[in-house]
């Protein structure tokens, strides 16, 4: 059985879990708040990024793409989905993590059914969205009730 104090305990969990967590704790009023992506190598534009989302909930769950799933490049990811999940673990802003075993965010939105979703500014244009990820998602969020919020942090790119 799955009870809060059980799924406090650690802070990475499957996506079941992260579903049962979500649930008691909108259950307990709380504003959860969604962030996704690959998180390869971790850098301050992650983090003002998280630190902006964590202004609109009580929790932030942080959702990473699996390795099989990251096409960023020869060699990319830099970082296993572990490292990149133990990098985000030890962020005390962070509340929850969790490996997502597909290419996009729609499970985790699926689970987790956010009061908000967070992504950065760049994706606020539909026109950058060449592979209709982030559309497909925010229609998602919405249809749970959710809103999709763009961080307008300074943007940086370990990917470029």
């Amino acid at each position: 059985m799955y009870t809060l104090k059980n799924l406090n305990m650690k802070k990475n969990l499957s996506l079941f879990e992260l579903k049962k967590f979500s649930q008691i704790n909108k259950k307990k009023g709380k504003k959860i708040i969604l962030a996704h992506g690959t998180f390869d190598i971790l850098h301050v534009g992650h983090i003002k990024h998280l630190e902006y989302a964590k202004k609109f909930a009580d929790i932030l769950i942080v959702t990473i793409t699996a390795d099989k799933f990251v096409k960023k490049g020869p060699d990319r990811p830099f970082f296993s989905q572990y490292n990149r999940s133990e990098m985000l673990n030890s962020l005390s802003i962070v509340d929850k993590v969790s490996i997502v075993n597909e290419p996009s965010a729609e499970a985790s939105i699926k689970n987790v059914k956010p009061n908000f979703y967070i992504k950065g500014i760049e994706y606020k244009n539909a026109k950058n969205d060449v592979t209709k990820k982030i559309y497909k998602e925010k229609k998602l969020v919405e249809k749970y009730g959710g809103k999709i919020i763009y961080s307008d942090e300074e943007t940086f790119s370990s990917s470029n």
